[in-house]
């Protein structure tokens, strides 16, 4: 066996709490706009769900750009602060505004509904990933210890995955309790809220973190010609960013229509609070996800977090044609324990594959490697929201109203058959994932070439 030449690289516990509630702020604010802003634009500010599909992708488009151009931004940004740090510094409160701009309601025109819907989403979409991504790109310069990695981001996961239940079960009495009746005023006030909070805890990330892993590679300027030369020959980066983008079509088309499933096909909207309140059991396998992956390896331990969630979907199938609330309850607690699984390998294994690309091409570029997770996962969020509009179009759903059959039908294929169709991709994909085999050897090679520099 090899045996490193540095002692474990542990963070304390303080800077372990403070990188994690950065993912706490971000799906506190984002998970609001990822699963209730859909409804919000169709069923309150009155834009047709084709519009917001389309919104969607563009945004999408969008990200092509913004989410490599952050990394590249990062990859060049040289501060007493570090490289990623500084950014939850300057970022977190335009995100925060841009937030609480989303839930506003002017008065205006459809068409110019349409445009003010089209610059604050872009806008707020623009900004989560200045914030984001530094979240991930951030993991390789806090440790280069793999099993202490595989633990901040559990613990990252857990305190995520937190905020985004916190959003999903209070959301909607929060809307009620604020709104008294007018949604408009309800959403507005419960975005304020949120955003606040998420400002806070991004400043709070950027006091209590430090960049403590520096190599000659991360202390200087890389130019943008070198730091795509991470990317190349680079398999683990390219499979890890295939699985980020196919799993979140099927996450998203799922949460987006979460509400119209409860409140159409249901009938009992209030309902679409307590299924989405039970991911707090995805918490369970985050928990456990440090030991199964010291037990079985990374790749296996998310291989079987996705069959989880392929059982999870199929077993709702006879729920949702029973209209049963203990089988779709029991469908949706197994989805989420096998998408905790999922969730918190994800930043694990790209910081992985920033030290692959490092081992196998000489460059190490945190920024670049790391941007393509938001923009996959932002890629296959906008492909699910087109998808999620589309399908709900051509099944002939209207806001507000006794939907036909084909509508119901419509919204089940999002709500179900969509989210299969993504994890089985990414379970194939996984089959191809071979780091765990490596990653010894690797980073006894990289802690030699550091000692060297």
């Amino acid at each position: 066996m090899l045996k490193s030449i540095q002692a474990p690289n542990l963070v304390p516990w303080k800077e372990r709490f403070s990188y994690a509630s950065s993912d706490f702020a971000c799906n506190l604010a984002f998970s609001m706009i990822g699963t209730y802003l859909m409804y919000f634009y169709t069923d309150v500010f009155g834009i047709s769900a084709v519009a917001v599909g389309t919104l969607f992708l563009v945004a999408r488009v969008v990200d092509a750009i913004d989410g490599p151009f952050w990394g590249i931004m990062i990859d060049r940004t040289h501060t007493r602060w570090g490289k990623s740090r500084p950014y939850f510094l300057w970022f977190s409160i335009p995100f925060a505004v841009f937030c609480v701009l989303c839930f506003t309601t002017p008065d205006l025109s459809i068409s110019n509904k349409i445009i003010w819907a089209y610059v604050t989403y872009i806008g707020v979409d623009v900004l989560y990933s200045a914030v984001n991504i530094p979240i991930t790109s951030i993991l390789p310069s806090l440790t280069n210890n793999s099993d202490e990695r595989v633990v901040l981001s559990t613990i990252r996961q857990f305190f995520g995955t937190a905020g985004a239940t916190i959003v999903t079960v209070a959301a909607l009495p929060l809307v009620r309790a604020f709104g008294q009746g007018n949604e408009q005023v309800g959403f507005f006030r419960t975005m304020i809220m949120l955003a606040a909070i998420s400002a806070v805890l991004l400043l709070m990330t950027f006091k209590n973190t430090r960049e403590r892993v520096q190599t000659s590679s991360s202390n200087k300027t890389v130019s943008i010609r070198e730091s795509v030369k991470a990317l190349k020959r680079n398999w683990p980066w390219a499979i890890v960013i295939f699985i980020n983008f196919v799993y979140w079509i099927g996450m998203q088309t799922k949460s987006q229509v979460t509400v119209y499933f409860f409140k159409y096909n249901m009938h009992d909207a209030g309902l679409a609070s307590f299924i989405l309140g039970l991911q707090v059991v995805a918490l369970l396998a985050v928990l456990v996800t440090p030991y199964t992956a010291r037990k079985i390896g990374k790749r296996n331990t998310m291989l079987g977090g996705m069959v989880l969630a392929i059982a999870g979907q199929l077993i709702l199938s006879i729920g949702a044609h029973s209209l049963s609330v203990p089988i779709i309850v029991i469908a949706t607690v197994v989805g989420y324990l096998g998408t905790g699984f999922v969730s918190g390998l994800i930043a694990v294994m790209l910081a992985d594959s920033v030290d692959y690309g490092e081992w196998k091409n000489g460059v190490r570029a945190e920024g670049i490697v790391t941007s393509f997770s938001s923009f996959s996962a932002k890629l296959g969020m906008g492909i699910g929201g087109a998808v999620t509009g589309a399908i709900l179009s051509m099944g002939g759903y209207i806001a507000n109203a006794t939907q036909s059959s084909g509508a119901l039908s419509a919204i089940e294929a999002n709500y179900i058959w969509v989210p299969i169709v993504g994890f089985a991709l990414s379970v194939i994909a996984l089959l191809f994932y071979r780091v765990d085999s490596i990653e010894e050897r690797m980073q006894h090679d990289l802690e030699v070439k550091h000692a060297h520099e």
